[in-house]
């Protein structure tokens, strides 16, 4: 049975107020939703992107909103990431509240000069005194042989510059929860969107609300080991959780949601009850999320620690167009699995 938020132990306080209310939504209708609720609520707010005003609508997530709200504030752009980042920023600068979505977080390299060199210093440079209110979507993960340039995680690459924050959902809730609260940020915000996810349904309450950027969440707890995953790890790692405990291990499982900033405290926490630490990345394991929480970790709790972190990351390798290939190539519940069992002998 596939995870969803209703299992969570730690809801959220607009979750528990609307729980019993039961609306799941897709994670796909759940970002058209924010998106809806954003542009209603919002006149400086408008999106911008390679085949938004599309019929299919970015997956399904900007169907229909340009017929409600017009090519002004739904537009169509050329291929151009750099320069179109460049006015995206620009109207930033200027008070409006852009959301850019990309197909695919390769496109958004193209931009990484606009990104890094501007959109994330313009707040330090003017001591604070100049926001960049801008939002960039992009949809990360295999589909259809996409292989090395059309489905690559650069998360770890998006946050070493300082002034940029990422965050990654892995449910619906927070997928619109996040996408409001990065909207709503004074300053740039990265959102990378599984394609898998985009048919997982999940609770999602009705009308505007923030998922908090840099706060992780308690999908289950344990006692153990503790697995700090993102998006798509967070599915497989429920999964390995509900099968070991058939066999007597005590799994915690933390969605991390954000990675930069990411939950230090909930993270160092849960390491200082269970003694032991797997991060579980959708990205390569040099200098990746995966390494800067080990390293943290390591700084942190080592009193604490029984054995070494563990990262569970893709391989140093580019992405396969292959379909045999690509099942080697991502980790899922087995890989999980597996090292959770090496871990703890």
């Amino acid at each position: 049975m596939p995870w969803t938020r209703p299992q969570l132990i730690e809801s959220d306080e607009t979750a528990s107020a609307d729980f019993l209310n039961k609306r799941t939504l897709t994670y796909r209708e759940a970002i058209l939703e924010g998106l809806d609720l954003l542009l209603k609520s919002d006149p400086d707010t408008y999106i911008l992107g390679e085949g938004v005003d599309d019929a299919s609508g970015i997956f399904g997530t900007t169907k229909g909103l340009v017929e409600r709200y017009g090519t002004e504030r739904v537009v169509d752009i050329p291929l151009a990431e750099n320069g179109m980042t460049g006015i995206a920023i620009g109207t930033a600068l200027t008070g409006m509240r852009p959301i850019f979505v990309h197909m695919r977080p390769d496109f958004m390299i193209l931009a990484l000069d606009q990104l890094l060199n501007h959109a994330a210093k313009w707040s330090y440079m003017s001591n604070g005194e100049v926001p960049v209110p801008l939002t960039l979507r992009a949809v990360t993960g295999r589909g259809w042989g996409s292989a090395a340039q059309h489905s690559q995680n650069i998360q770890g690459l998006l946050t070493y510059m300082p002034g940029m924050k990422v965050v990654m959902p892995a449910t619906a809730y927070d997928a619109k929860g996040l996408l409001i609260a990065a909207v709503r940020d004074p300053n740039p915000v990265v959102i990378l969107e599984h394609r898998w996810l985009y048919d997982k349904k999940g609770y999602v309450p009705e009308g505007l609300y923030e998922t908090p950027i840099g706060k992780a969440y308690r999908c289950r707890e344990g006692s153990d080991l503790t697995i700090a995953a993102v998006s798509t790890m967070v599915h497989e790692a429920m999964t390995a959780s509900e099968k070991l405990a058939a066999t007597g291990i005590s799994i915690e499982v933390i969605d991390l949601r954000s990675i930069k900033p990411w939950d230090r405290d909930m993270v160092f926490a849960s390491v200082r009850k269970t003694g032991r630490l797997l991060v579980a990345d959708t990205g390569h394991a040099y200098g990746g999320v995966g390494a800067e929480i080990a390293a943290s970790v390591m700084e942190n709790c080592w009193d604490a620690l029984a054995t070494s972190v563990r990262r569970i990351a893709i391989p140093e390798a580019p992405t396969p167009a292959s379909a045999k290939l690509e099942q080697l190539y991502y980790p899922d519940w087995k890989t999980l699995m597996a090292a959770t069992q090496e871990i703890l002998g």
